[in-house]
Parts: C-alpha cells; sequence; structure tokens
C-alpha cells in the first residue's frame, strides 16, 4: 500500500508537476522581460517633458537654418552679393558662372565658379565677406597662383562657393 501511494505521488510528481514548473520558470523569464521593457518606457515617460522641450528647440533652431537657405527668387540677390563681396573687397572679377542646381537628397548645391585677380588680403577679406553673407555659403576648392609670374605682386585665386536651396516636400515627390 505504502509502495502503491509513493508511485502514485511519484507518477503526479513527474506528469503533473513537472509541466507546471517549465511553465512557472517560462513566465518568470517572461515577466523580467516584460519588467525591464517596462523600466524603460517608464524612463521615457519620465523624461516626455524634457524630450517635448528638445524637440521644440530643434525645431525653432531648423526653422533658423533654412531660412538662411535662399530659395529661387533669393539665388540672384545672392550671386549679386557675392559679385558685391568681391569688388568691395578691391578683387578684380576675372571669372564668374553659376553652374545650376544640383539636386541632392533633401536639399540642392547651387554651386558658382570664381576666378578673381587681387592681392592675399583682399582674399582673405572676400572670403570673411562671403561668411558674412545672411544666406549659407561655402567656399571649396581653392587655388592661390601668381597671376603674372613677372610681377608677384597680385594673385589670382580660383574656387567654388557653393551655397544650399532647401527641397521642400513637394519638390522632394517631383524628382
Amino acid at each position: 500500500m505504502v509502495v502503491l501511494c509513493l508511485a502514485l505521488v511519484a507518477a503526479g510528481y513527474f506528469l503533473d508537476t513537472t509541466k507546471q514548473q517549465v511553465e512557472l520558470e517560462k513566465n518568470i523569464a517572461e515577466e523580467q522581460q516584460l519588467r525591464q521593457v517596462f523600466s524603460k518606457k517608464q524612463a521615457k515617460a519620465a523624461n516626455l517633458e524634457a524630450y517635448k522641450q528638445q524637440l521644440e528647440e530643434m525645431r525653432t533652431s531648423f526653422g533658423a537654418l533654412l531660412r538662411q537657405l535662399p530659395n529661387e527668387t533669393e539665388i540672384e540677390t545672392l550671386l549679386t552679393d557675392i559679385s558685391q563681396t568681391g569688388i568691395s573687397s578691391g578683387l578684380e572679377i576675372d571669372y564668374f558662372k553659376p553652374e545650376g542646381l544640383r539636386p541632392k537628397e533633401f536639399y540642392s548645391e547651387y554651386p558658382i565658379k570664381l576666378k578673381v585677380t587681387g592681392r592675399y588680403h583682399e582674399f582673405a577679406e572676400f572670403i570673411s565677406g562671403v561668411a558674412a553673407l545672411p544666406s549659407i555659403v561655402t567656399v571649396q576648392d581653392i587655388s592661390i597662383k601668381p597671376s603674372d609670374p613677372k610681377v608677384g605682386v597680385k594673385l589670382s585665386m580660383e574656387l567654388t562657393a557653393i551655397t544650399y536651396q532647401y527641397l521642400d516636400e513637394t519638390a522632394q515627390e517631383a524628382e
């Protein structure tokens, strides 16, 4: 009788209780995973106001940067400003060629090839003047050489000035 009772208890343990223990261990692991997910989401929720404030600051600064990019009608004014900056710096403009828009992912580049003649300090004044323009303009591919090897005082500088134009959603979809 005792052996039969022990056999029934052992059979019940192996047939029923072991399955429940496996399920319990699985549920404990799932609970730990869910607690970790909850902790991460709780931390994000606790910082929600800070994230909203940071997002608003980013939108404001993005808007300010967008205002520095010329639109189609302002490009011609910018070309005039760059030309006037060269002239006011005392440079002789030998070559001034806008090359047209080059579309990129969400903006377009508008390169302008320039060749100017003048003194080194006039070049620096010109570059400083271009940097002070209200629109974003970068200067690339700068090459400075003596304009006439015999004279030596005047230099010739070739460069590419690039301004950028933001492509709004409608322009991006058209491409």
